[in-house]
């Protein structure tokens, strides 16, 4: 079981107060724990050898929370927000496809960021994040919503295409008519928006 190798590798001094202040499970910027020492980068240092911080990227850190299991990872929301700066993202799989019930099944095992300020595949701890920069999104999954996604990603998807949109085409009228509208109104790219009109006019 892994643990926090407090005992051969302990921490004094400075990096002992600093490592009195973090809570498990947070995860912190560099600048965050500049403001609790004048040696940032040398008590940094000692922290990650003894365990009490892990390293996720350049001068992001998670402290991590002990379990009968053995070390806890961070929270994906807690390792977005602190690598962004920012609340305003939407953390989620594609795997999330598979519950809207368009026959998908594939599982997925990369993690989409829809956000206002970064794009690219990053890489945190030992996960990948792929940001995408997106004008709108919700504030959490809906079935409406993850629907509209998944046409908009179809190409993406190691799925058969004409499968799902016969499926997508045969399920529309399980969904609540308004909110499937909105979410599309709001979240469908173009080639989504013009084939829902279609199949609305059809």
């Amino acid at each position: 079981m892994a643990t926090i190798n407090t005992a051969t590798e302990s921490v004094k001094g400075g990096a002992s107060r600093l490592a009195g202040q973090l809570k498990p499970g947070r995860v912190y910027r560099r600048e965050d724990l500049a403001r609790l020492t004048t040696a940032v980068d040398r008590h940094l240092r000692q922290l990650v050898a003894s365990g009490r911080l892990k390293k996720l990227a350049q001068g992001l850190y998670h402290s991590p929370k002990q379990s009968a299991f053995g070390l806890l990872p961070p929270a994906d929301g807690l390792v977005v927000e602190s690598f962004l700066r920012d609340k305003d993202f939407l953390v989620f799989s594609p795997s999330a496809y598979n519950t809207v019930g368009l026959g998908t099944t594939q599982l997925y095992n990369r993690t989409l960021v829809y956000n206002h300020k970064r794009h690219g595949v990053f890489t945190l701890g030992n996960r990948q994040f792929d940001f995408r920069i997106k004008p709108r999104f919700p504030k959490k999954l809906s079935p409406e919503f993850l629907f509209v996604d998944l046409l908009n990603n179809l190409d993406e998807l190691a799925e058969d295409h004409d499968a799902v949109l016969h499926q997508a085409h045969v399920k529309l009228s399980s969904f609540d008519s308004t909110r499937l509208e909105r979410a599309v109104e709001n979240y469908g790219s173009m080639a989504t928006r013009k084939r829902f009109r279609e199949w609305l006019d059809g």
